[in-house]
């Protein structure tokens, strides 16, 4: 089995083994559909040492082959489990023992993280007291059977729900049409259910390994191109040049389950690379670039008017910019993807600002410094929280007393504390309305 059909094989996976399973079985003479869900769970569990259930199986030659698999679920703490799986061979290719897929559509499947992770190094090795380096497909298929070079022409999946470490719930829509080699032609994955709308479409270009890519999500577009390279060590290397251009940051965010700390549209440039061996690895290293500009932006959670003000820690409130750019570097590990913001400024009025900060889990880390006054830069503000609930506070060097007017750093003293908050309440304001006092009445 080739390189690139073990990526598929590491998106799909329990699915690229029922696959083979389910069309060795049309060879065992004519089994009958009891005999059909017998062997499908027997091989699978030969395959990758997995056990698994088939609620119901169902086979035709007629009009045009089908095998249907129901209530698919693996042996396993949180089991992964799959309503249906229709498969539709090519019947000139069953006849010359080869595996020629029309199409193949996977209904209502469930994937918890921790479940598809079991599966990892599986693929290649088979189960315990299997032959060493075996192809997991193979075992499945059997010596006899072959692939051709273009074992399935097209993949839907339906309603295919992954369950993150977190326990967030994100189904998924797909539709991929394939060129040989395990090339996408078209591909289109969607967030299903979301609006507006969040779906990525790839059209390749030629027979090159290059696609055309546009992106609808937060309202706007994510457009550009992906192109994929072979190394000489055998193992790939993904790229992507991409434009963001009006992208609504929170509905992007809530599209995939999350609440977003900066509010606003996003323009800028985005890179892409990650290199691996397969489909699975690519997507565990992968790595993003983007630099990106917000105009105008609000900080949901973040009221820096309240963090200079009170000396003290603040949760919650909102601070109006006019704009906010920086960097985001976006990183996946095994622990989750890093988030790393740098040279990010912000402007509001007198207010400017910088810093950098680092997410994690969702974990908040980093500092900024504010220039509330003229020519005098660096009141010190550390980032702290979650991006649920993040806490803006003064570092302990800018504190030297209960308020701000006994010291805002060392040196400044008392004169440019009492201008930081003039100039504070000008840029955000109390929030009451004042009236002109009037002149106490003079004594006759």
């Amino acid at each position: 089995m080739t390189r690139p059909a073990r990526w598929i094989a590491g998106l799909l996976a329990a699915a690229a083994l029922l696959l083979g399973g389910g069309f060795l079985a049309l060879n065992l003479l004519l089994p009958s559909d009891g005999e059909l869900a017998a062997e499908v769970g027997a091989r699978f569990q030969k395959a990758s040492g997995i056990g698994l259930k088939v609620g119901s199986a169902h086979w035709s030659l007629r009009p045009s082959p089908v095998v249907v698999l129901n209530e698919l679920a693996t042996e396993q703490p949180a089991p992964i489990t799959v309503r249906r799986v229709e498969l539709r061979p090519r019947l000139a290719a069953l006849w010359r023992r080869s595996i020629a897929i029309e199409s193949l559509e996977i209904e209502g499947a469930v994937l918890p993280r921790a479940s598809v992770r079991a599966f990892r190094g599986r693929w290649n090795a088979g189960a315990a007291g299997t032959a060493g380096g075996a192809d997991a497909a193979d075992l499945a298929l059997g010596a006899a059977w072959a692939l051709t070079d273009l074992p399935i022409e097209r993949l839907r999946l339906r309603d295919v729900v992954w369950i993150d470490r977190r326990g967030v719930a994100l189904a998924y829509d797909a539709d991929v049409r394939f060129d040989a080699g395990w090339r996408p032609r078209e591909a289109e994955l969607s967030r299903a259910g979301v609006t507006p709308p969040a779906r990525l479409r790839l059209e390749r270009e030629g027979d090159q390994d290059r696609w055309r890519t546009a992106i609808d999500v937060g309202g706007g577009t994510w457009n550009g191109r992906t192109e994929l390279q072979p190394r000489t060590d055998g193992r790939w290397r993904l790229t992507a040049e991409l434009e963001p251009r009006g992208v609504d940051v929170a509905a992007l965010v809530r599209s995939f389950g999350r609440r977003a700390a900066v509010e606003g549209k996003l323009d800028g440039r985005t890179t892409v690379d990650a290199e691996g061996s397969d489909a699975g690895e690519l997507l565990r290293h992968l790595h993003t670039r983007t630099r990106f500009s917000v105009a105008p932006a609000t900080l949901a959670g973040f009221d820096l008017a309240r963090a200079v003000s009170s000396a003290g820690v603040s949760r919650g409130g909102r601070t109006v910019l006019d704009s906010l750019e920086g960097t985001l570097d976006t990183q996946a590990g095994e622990d989750g993807v890093v988030l790393r913001y740098s040279g990010i400024k912000a402007r509001s009025g007198v207010l400017t600002a910088s810093g950098s900060a680092t997410v994690l889990n969702r974990r908040l880390d980093g500092e900024m410094a504010v220039d509330l006054v003229d020519g005098v830069v660096g009141v010190p503000l550390k980032l702290g929280g979650t991006l649920d609930a993040p806490e803006l506070s003064l570092t302990g060097g800018a504190l030297a007393g209960a308020a701000m007017g006994s010291a805002v750093l060392p040196g400044v003293g008392t004169a440019i504390g009492a201008r930081i908050g003039q100039q504070m309440e000008k840029l955000f304001g109390s929030g009451e309305s004042r009236k002109p006092e009037k002149p106490a009445p003079r004594s006759p």
